[in-house]
């Protein structure tokens, strides 16, 4: 059976947003109230905060694109610091937590629905950073995502990027998540649609769970390098939340800079 992974993960995270998902908690006051006063920081693998250095020194007239990053929290937060932010997710659900936080906070931010592979909504370089966090897993291929962060992004702006280490895929879920058992089965690259039979899908995740699907490294530096970027930073951390954090990363986030106009082609 076909499905249309940008609607059904629509729907997924929509349904994530009402259960209380981690991701999709909004920024409190306090959170809100530090960023003006120049004290912020902003993930994007698991609990990690990103390095500062990753972006420019002042945020004030600096133009971000949280790319798929919904859910009233970082977009919030930098704009409470000075940024101008467009946040840009797959879920209504998940930019009205965004919506809600700016209208509490007085905080201007933009919110634009659409598939992270779709940047058409947006003119070539519109932005001076743009934030991804872990979140391509919901997308089956990676070209158009680099290809249009590239085109919005400015000569000189950067793609903060995290990333699921595809090896995390390898394990039978029930038994990490059940045991934290580290039990081989699954082929890589890996997909939910493929590597799981539906009856077991829904049984472990609920049958409006999100679609996941992996990728190799290949796809995530290889392809953001084809795009034409330069990786300028490199990092990793444990999984927040699985089996895998004693024993390998379970995360990796690429600072991949757009070279100056008078380098390009």
């Amino acid at each position: 059976m076909s499905v249309d992974p940008v609607a059904h993960n629509r729907a997924a995270w929509d349904l994530q947003v009402e259960s209380g998902n981690e991701w999709s908690r909004p920024v409190t006051p306090e959170t809100v109230a530090r960023a003006r006063a120049g004290d912020w920081s902003v993930v994007l693998i698991g609990y990690q905060p990103v390095d500062r250095a990753w972006f420019p020194a002042d945020l004030s007239d600096v133009d971000i694109l949280c790319l798929a990053s919904g859910g009233g929290q970082q977009g919030p937060t930098l704009a409470a610091a000075g940024a101008r932010v467009t946040v840009f997710d797959n879920s209504p659900r998940q930019l009205a937590q965004d919506q809600m936080v700016a209208e509490r906070e007085g905080l201007e931010l933009r919110t634009v629905l659409g598939d992270m592979r779709d940047l058409s909504a947006f003119g070539d370089s519109t932005f001076d950073v743009v934030l991804n966090p872990v979140s391509n897993l919901f997308v089956p291929e990676l070209a158009p995502v680099w290809r249009e962060c590239f085109r919005v992004l400015r000569p000189g702006g950067a793609l903060l990027c995290g990333f699921l280490n595809p090896d995390v895929y390898l394990f039978d879920h029930e038994a990490m998540d059940t045991r934290g058992e580290l039990v081989v089965r699954h082929r890589l690259p890996y997909s939910d649609l493929t590597h799981v039979p539906a009856e077991e899908r829904e049984r472990l995740w609920g049958a409006n769970a999100p679609l996941e699907y992996s990728h190799t490294m290949a796809e995530q530096i290889g392809g953001q390098l084809a795009a034409g970027f330069v990786i300028t930073g490199f990092d990793e951390a444990p999984h927040h939340a699985d089996a895998t954090a004693g024993w390998l990363p379970g995360y990796y986030a690429t600072r991949a800079a757009k070279p100056p106009a008078h380098t390009l082609p």
